[in-house]
């Protein structure tokens, strides 16, 4: 074949010497979207990917079946508020969830995003019903960019009766009763921060029908701008909590007020924690200042547990154990049951054990386990949902690798678990088995995989696809994807590999693979892949691997240091110039996963694994596929852009590397249509370059 022709991008040579180190950026005039040979380059990068997608056997039929796989009616676990329960259902060939309301027996639509314009580029991005149901706030977001409108919705009426809010930036709200108060995050106005519309996060008081102008700061002020907060209220209205964290740090602010004592504006906060350890707060309804709240912490137990004290005490030094921390089983939830029906409080703890999702039951006052919540399966659950004002009952999501989200509920009077809700009515039909694997990485660490394959299909090796993400503590578990079981049901291979810098084994494993070790991350990719291969699952020329976001990372650094090991790769809305990471997107509130590139040493760590830097002339790289999305505020387009050039220019081999650029969508949730175009889009590319044809017929 005649050697394929790419896109002009003319490298230059600025070379910066910070700290005295030698760091080269040829392509940082990539940087700028409105640069126009940057806007030239975009174009003739999608006229490339659109020819090369011409020559892909099965395009059209992978997008269809991610499509169709993707086109079941869904529901998400519902928020109770009395005799009033609010779901999110999504029907089959619906682009975005629909919010309904529950009342008397009758069930109606209270919010509809599809029928925003346009349609499905309007997400619904958090909600919150008030403490008696008669009101929700709840948040729009428009083109992907996450960049929020708070809104004020009338239960009764459908009517909305207050917003919008602008430079909304966090997702949490806490209500006070009546329903005419409320707390939520918001950034400063650009004039009063520096100009970054993204940071400068601060909790306000908001009168419903009152100017936002004429909202009261409550928290944050002279804090750093990376600061996130979260702000909730005990169903009573009586106990206000504030957390707060550096950018994404594992360690958390928690601030308590007694609202009964102090004014809702002027609110008495007084510290709980500061820092050291992750930490959050449960306070009932009812709850008085010599009474208990509970807090789950890793302070003093890198795998979790659940310690009580009171709101007039409620620092570490007056912490009481209630349930202990399970060595190699990470708690990652708790929830109270405080109802009438109930001889005494009781805890529900969600962990993951090798991650596998299990719930244990706890009596909160002798602080003993006194059964487990059944689950349909080894697989994964959502949040524990109960009613803020107390009850018997909790809700919460399950799903694995063949089954479709459904929403279980749990009576603590019977100890019954029982399906809620089932969106999709073929559930276990799907005709694919998953197993766990251990394989052992470079350093002798153990590390856990999930496999999946078509059931009944023992022939190997098959073309195969290694996910994975490794980063800020996010646990890789067992949950239902379109795109993975339309690659097993059409013969390959899927697996998902728990690296470290996950939380897949607790904080510990997350430090073993940020910062200065993030480099355990891809060594443990690395040696998922070679056990593949070792196994007989798949060979090295049929051997793809895929990441988003921090597993894009992942991605860049596995094709630059072992760029023969791998046919192909995706990567997704990716970070990949990791000494210029900090100054776009929200950089800055990674420092603490990643270190600071103004750090000699941690730009030394930084420079060491960032793909953009290590991408060798003359080296023949896997077959790449870039995708990024223009409303992306999280993580900048440009890194992508210059990796994607300099290894365009680098490539010794004839493999393509290619971009792809989605509009009006960003990083996170997105209407159905264009998940499954993406996801259409990587599979159809990866099968291409691995061998394996699309499912023929049916779903």
């Amino acid at each position: 074949m005649p050697p394929r022709q790419y896109p002009d991008a003319t490298p230059e040579d600025p070379v910066e010497r910070p700290h005295g180190l030698h760091v080269r950026d040829p392509y940082r005039w990539l940087e700028d979207p409105t640069d126009p040979r940057t806007l030239r380059w975009l174009a003739a990068q999608e006229a490339l990917f659109q020819a090369e997608r011409a020559g892909w056997p099965d395009a059209d039929r992978w997008h269809e079946q991610v499509a169709a796989l993707s086109a079941q009616d869904r529901v998400m676990t519902p928020k109770v508020r009395g005799e009033r329960v609010f779901v999110p259902r999504r029907r089959a060939g619906q682009e975005l969830p629909v919010l309904f309301v529950q009342d008397g027996g009758v069930e109606r639509i209270l919010l509809d995003p599809n029928t925003l314009e346009p349609v499905g580029r309007a997400t619904l991005e958090a909600w919150q019903p008030s403490p008696a149901g008669d009101r929700v706030a709840y948040q729009i977001s428009h083109d992907g960019t996450e960049d929020s409108l708070l809104f004020v919705l009338d239960v009764a009426t459908g009517l909305v009766v207050d917003g919008p809010v602008d430079r909304i930036r966090g997702r949490t709200v806490g209500w006070l009763p009546g329903g005419e108060l409320l707390y939520y995050i918001r950034c400063l106005p650009p004039v009063v921060g520096d100009g970054d519309t993204r940071y400068h996060r601060r909790v306000w008081l908001h009168k419903v029908g009152a100017a936002p102008d004429a909202d009261v700061l409550v928290f944050g002020e002279g804090r750093s701008k990376a600061q996130f907060y979260s702000v909730a209220v005990s169903g009573d209205g009586r106990w206000l909590t504030i957390t707060a964290t550096e950018g994404t740090a594992p360690a958390t602010d928690v601030y308590l007020a007694d609202l009964s004592a102090s004014p809702p504006d002027r609110p008495d906060l007084r510290p709980v924690q500061r820092g050291g350890a992750r930490t959050r707060p449960h306070t009932a309804a009812g709850t008085g200042p010599d009474d208990v709240v509970w807090l789950r912490t890793d302070q003093g137990a890198p795998y979790g547990r659940v310690v009580a004290c009171s709101p007039a005490h409620p620092t570490a030094d007056a912490w009481r154990q209630v349930v202990a921390e399970r060595p190699g089983v990470v708690l990652t939830d708790f929830a109270v049951l405080r109802g009438s029906e109930l001889a005494r409080p009781l805890g529900l703890a969600a962990w993951l054990s090798h991650s596998t999702a299990e719930i244990t039951v706890h009596d909160l006052v002798g602080g003993r386990r006194v059964g487990t919540v059944p689950l349909p399966g080894a697989g994964t659950i959502g949040d524990l949902s109960v009613r803020p004002e107390g009850g018997h009952e909790a809700w919460f999501a399950y799903t694995d690798f063949g089954t479709p989200p459904q929403v279980m509920h749990y009576d603590a009077r019977t100890g019954r678990t029982s399906v809620w809700a089932r969106g999709d009515n073929r559930a276990g039909e799907y005709g694919v088995t998953s197993k766990q694997e251990t394989f052992t990485s470079r350093d002798g660490t153990t590390v856990r995989m999930f496999v999946v394959s078509a059931a009944g299909r023992p022939d190997r090796p098959r073309p195969a696809i290694l996910y994975g993400y490794g980063g800020f503590g996010t646990p890789v578990s067992a949950k239902f994807s379109s795109e993975a079981l339309a690659w097993v049901r059409a013969g390959g291979i899927f697996a998902a590999a728990c690296v470290r810098g996950g939380g897949d084994e607790g904080e510990q494993w997350h430090r073993a693979g940020r910062g200065e070790h993030k480099q355990n991350s891809f060594d443990d990719f690395t040696a998922a892949a070679e056990h593949l291969v070792a196994e007989g699952w798949t060979e090295p020329g049929r051997l793809g691997i895929m990441g988003i976001s921090n597993g894009g990372l992942l991605v860049g650094g596995a094709i630059t240091q072992h760029p023969e090991k791998y046919a192909a790769a995706v990567c997704m809305s990716p970070l990949l110039d990791m000494a210029r990471f900090e100054l776009s997107g929200l950089g800055p509130s990674w420092v603490p996963e990643y270190g600071s590139a103004g750090d000699p040493d941690q730009l030394r760590t930084l420079l060491s694994y960032s793909p953009y830097h290590h991408v060798r002339l003359g080296t023949s790289y896997p077959a790449v596929l870039f995708t990024v999305a223009d409303g992306d505020t999280r993580v900048d387009p440009l890194h992508a852009r210059k990796m994607c050039a300099a290894l365009q220019h680098a490539t010794a081999g004839d493999r393509p590397v290619l971009f792809w650029l989605e509009r009006g969508v960003g990083h996170g949730s997105r209407a159905a249509s264009r998940r499954a175009e993406l996801y259409g889009q990587a599979l159809a590319f990866l099968g291409a370059q691995l061998g394996l044809p699309a499912l023929r017929g049916g779903t």
